[in-house]
């Protein structure tokens, strides 16, 4: 029977709003069916006593009945609340994904709008390498911010980018930029483990890491990351990627890309990597400081084998030539050192800018070191310091070599790269002490003194400076040879006050120091600091016949493809001491190797000078000395200027004598320049025989030269090669140039042809004019008559004609009545026109360097009397007992 359920039948519903007639209950346990179109909203559990529905308390049942034919409609309401339980799921599921990829999104979005338009992202470039070579091509080292060059991918071995691949992003070849299998796996495995257990960057998203952002562990640098690996994807190759990647990431030491690592570690090419050291290298980039096989070997040869496992399980080389390629536990891993080439590098590197300007590029720097050379110098100065150091107080040493051109072939700027790399060679200034006497010595010699010249070994007082011999002993009078070649610091206090300290440091300077100096009296005992490569260059004049030298380690700078960004040249300062100042400084400075301060510096078979040197309280022990081949420097000391026990004629010397013999080694000994003109042009002023003046070009107004062989004083023919500018001897019946004779640089202001030279006419000696075909005769505008043998000039910048041997300005003809200078019949060379310091009257005396004539002497101004009075030979009045004094004062 159907009926309705009104509203006012309901639970608790009004009384007067309860219908009045109720239908008959149904059957006990029956279902009450709605009505058409209506919802039953609660269920009938039993039926209340009385027909009363909606009111008071059902009077308790006194046994519960079962409820017949409810469990089925109960099954049906449960399966419809479990499918809806599903279907919600899946709905809040889709409507969280679908919320939670908008916030992805926004985060992309927002994060993505921080970056530049990528309309504007490109590839930096990378830091520019400066590769280092030695003489022979040989690596020195590698400089720059990246410590190695950039190598391209199809340069290397398969097995190095392999390597890379397997350890670091297995599915580097397959993946978009970011690896969405990578990124669930370390999820897991940090789920699993409860913490971070690796990154899941992709190779890709490492080189946008390097190469675009900052390493800050944050979402936002993460979400960028992602970003420009997506578009690195999108605009490179796999390959240029991972090139990007070998050629960046960090290895640690100081190194960056596979080169620089190849480098630093095993001292050989990427290029030549072996599997073993590839996978080594490989192995260290998690964690450069901790894997690095320098400082920690054994870890180092763990990664090695996880790297080869990873490389054989990825199919990229066998299980036995993993197995083949791992170190052995027992074997020493080999890295290398850096020695004391990286000083050379070191000063190559602070060079560059003032060569080539801003480095935009790699480029190549090929230099003039010796590398054997270099290792023998090392080698050397470390055992010495081993040996000697403790028992003498010192800890420290520099070397510097050069050829006699100031070709720098070995330097060592400290005994320990790796500890200091400091260059004592180069940066530090130290007092040279003795070793800077020749200066003086030179002053004195260019004032007029000879090394026979006397002096007295006596202590004095000098505006309350009183120098000391630092033997304590005095040996009276005594010749300035052996004033320097016992290091006499008397002698050398008085030459500076004579000549002055103004004019040593002019010779200091123009010899190559470069260094401030002040012009005061104690600059003779060498108290003024200067670095030990000027001091080593301010040398070389001595050994290579008195012109001046730029110390250069560099000979070409070039790009890497070959384009040369500077080169060399040989120009320098040119001549800066006299001939004759010349001979008499070699003189001496022989003197003080073969019996003076410096007797430990002798090696066989070669002529040596040089000097030793020692400042105050030894703290600076030096000895500067030169063969006519080479001259090297050697300074011994402690960087914290504390005292020793050394002296420059000791361990100084020996280190010098040791390493001069190997550098010497096989080369056919010479003597040093000085004693002879044989072999070379010598330059001599025309003179008019007629007038006894000087010869007048009439084409220019200047004195005319002509030029004889050095060895016999004859005249030769000579002509300008129109290539180097030398003037050369030439057969005049050939026109062909002679053997024998050293050419003349210099710079030619005029020669006796107007026009271009044609030889010489065989009848008359006279040279052809190649514009007529006629013999070119020189006028000599007194005359009017032609004059014979004219021959080329020189000027300096001042239209003054100068001796292309010399330097210096020619001397004007002294007007006493004497021609054209006589030849000394035992040099062959032209005699000079002096003053007799014993009658007052001119004299012709030889100018060869042997002879050690004086060219004039002004009595010296000064407060004390001047160490002696020039003469033409030494007076001994007992030469015997003078120098058997010497040799009781000083042992030898």
């Amino acid at each position: 029977m159907d009926f309705r359920i009104s509203a006012d039948d309901r639970v608790g519903a009004p009384k007067g709003r309860q219908n009045k007639t109720q239908p008959s209950s149904a059957a006990k346990g029956a279902r009450v069916e709605p009505t058409m179109g209506q919802s039953m909203a609660f269920s009938v559990d039993e039926t209340r006593p009385g027909g009363n529905v909606g009111g008071g308390k059902p009077p308790k049942s006194p046994r519960k009945q079962p409820r017949k034919g409810k469990a089925e409609p109960a099954r049906n309401r449960k399966k419809k609340r479990g499918g809806g339980l599903l279907m919600g799921l899946l709905w809040w599921g889709f409507v969280a994904c679908l919320w939670g990829g908008i916030a992805v999104i926004g985060v992309i979005v927002y994060y993505g709008a921080q970056l530049p338009s990528s309309e504007t992202w490109a590839i930096p470039e990378r830091p520019p390498n400066i590769r280092i070579l030695a003489a022979d091509g040989s690596l020195i080292s590698n400089r720059g911010q990246t410590g190695g060059e950039a190598v391209t991918f199809r340069e290397l071995p398969q097995y190095v980018p392999a390597a890379f691949i397997a350890s670091e992003d297995r599915r580097f070849m397959s993946h978009f930029g970011v690896d969405p299998i990578g990124l669930l796996s370390v999820a897991v495995e940090m789920v699993e483990a409860r913490g971070v257990t690796r990154g899941a960057s992709t190779i890709t998203q490492q080189v946008a890491k390097n190469l675009f952002l900052t390493p800050d562990q944050t979402l936002g640098r993460k979400v960028q990351e992602a970003i420009l690996a997506i578009w690195l994807e999108q605009n490179f190759t796999k390959e240029e990627i991972l090139e990007l990647y070998m050629n960046r990431v960090y290895f640690g030491s100081g190194a960056y890309g596979i080169e620089a690592a190849a480098q630093t570690y095993f001292g050989v090419s990427a290029r030549n990597l072996s599997l073993g050291q590839a996978a080594m290298l490989v192995g260290i980039l998690p964690a450069p400081s901790a894997y690095n096989p320098k400082a920690n070997p054994d870890t180092a040869r763990d990664r090695q084998r996880l790297v080869l496992n990873a490389m054989a399980q990825e199919g990229y080389i066998t299980r036995d030539e993993a197995d083949a390629a791992r170190i052995n536990p027992d074997q020493t891993i080999r890295t290398v050192v850096a020695g004391s080439e990286s000083y050379v590098a070191d000063w190559v590197e602070s060079l560059m800018t003032a060569y080539i300007g801003e480095i935009e590029g790699d480029v190549v720097v090929q230099t003039t070191i010796d590398y054997k050379m270099q290792k023998d110098a090392e080698f050397i100065v470390k055992e010495a310091v081993a040996n000697e150091g403790e028992k003498r107080g010192f800890s420290q040493a520099a070397l510097v070599a050069m050829d006699v051109d100031g070709t720098v072939r070995a330097m060592v700027g400290g005994v320990d790269y790796q500890a200091s790399q400091y260059n004592r060679a180069v940066t530090a200034r130290r007092q040279p002490g003795s070793a800077f006497k020749p200066f003086v010595y030179m002053a004195a010699m260019e004032k007029g003194y000879t090394p026979d010249t006397l002096a007295e070994d006596a202590q004095f007082d000098y505006n309350g400076w009183s120098p000391r011999n630092s033997s304590g002993k005095y040996a009276g009078t005594v010749t300035l040879r052996q004033g320097l070649a016992y290091s006499l610091n008397t002698i050398a206090a008085r030459l500076a006050i004579d000549v002055t300290p103004e004019k040593v440091i002019e010779v200091a300077m123009r010899m190559g120091i470069s260094s401030n100096l002040s012009a005061v009296p104690s600059i003779a005992l060498g108290a003024q600091e200067v670095n030990l490569l000027e001091l080593t260059s301010a040398y070389a004049p001595f050994a290579n016949g008195g012109m001046g030298v730029i110390p250069n380690v560099i000979t070409k700078i070039s790009d890497v493809e070959g384009n040369v960004l500077y080169e060399a040249s040989n120009a320098g300062p040119g001549r800066v001491v006299d001939p004759n100042v010349l001979a008499a400084m070699n003189d001496m400075l022989k003197t003080a190797v073969e019996v003076g301060t410096g007797r430990g510096a002798n090696i066989g078979g070669w002529e040596v000078g040089g000097k030793t040197g020692t400042s105050q309280q030894s703290r600076d022990a030096l000895f500067v000395g030169y063969t006519s081949a080479m001259v090297t420097g050697v300074w011994l000391g402690n960087d914290n200027d504390t005292g020793t026990s050394l002296s420059g004629g000791n361990v100084p010397a020996n280190i010098w004598s040791n390493f001069m013999t190997k550098a010497l080694a096989g080369r056919a000994p010479a003597p040093i320049p000085g004693g002879s003109y044989a072999g070379q042009l010598i330059a001599q002023q025309l003179i008019d025989p007629n007038t006894g003046m000087p010869a007048i070009d009439p084409a220019t107004g200047q004195p005319m030269v002509q030029y004889v062989d050095g060895g016999t004083g004859e005249p030769v023919q000579t002509t300008t090669d129109p290539a180097t500018g030398q003037v050369i001897a030439i057969d005049p019946a050939t026109g062909a140039p002679l053997e024998g004779l050293a050419p003349v640089d210099g710079q030619v202001s005029n020669a006796t042809a107007s026009t271009g030279f044609g030889g010489f006419d065989p009848n008359t000696g006279m040279p052809f004019d190649n514009g007529t075909g006629l013999p070119v005769q020189q006028i000599d505008p007194n005359t009017g008559m032609p004059i014979d043998q004219g021959q080329i000039v020189q000027y300096d910048a001042n239209g003054q004609a100068i001796d292309p041997v010399t330097g210096f300005p020619l001397q004007q003809q002294n007007s006493n009545g004497f021609g054209q200078a006589p030849i000394d019949p035992e040099t062959g060379l032209p005699m000079t026109l002096v003053v007799d310091p014993a009658t007052g009257q001119q004299v012709w005396v030889p100018s060869a360097p042997t002879s050690q004539q004086p060219q004039g002497f002004a009595q010296p101004q000064g407060q004390i009397v001047p160490p002696g009075q020039v003469q033409q030979q030494p007076v001994y009045q007992e030469e015997r007992s003078q120098r058997t004094l010497m040799d009781l004062i000083f042992g030898n």
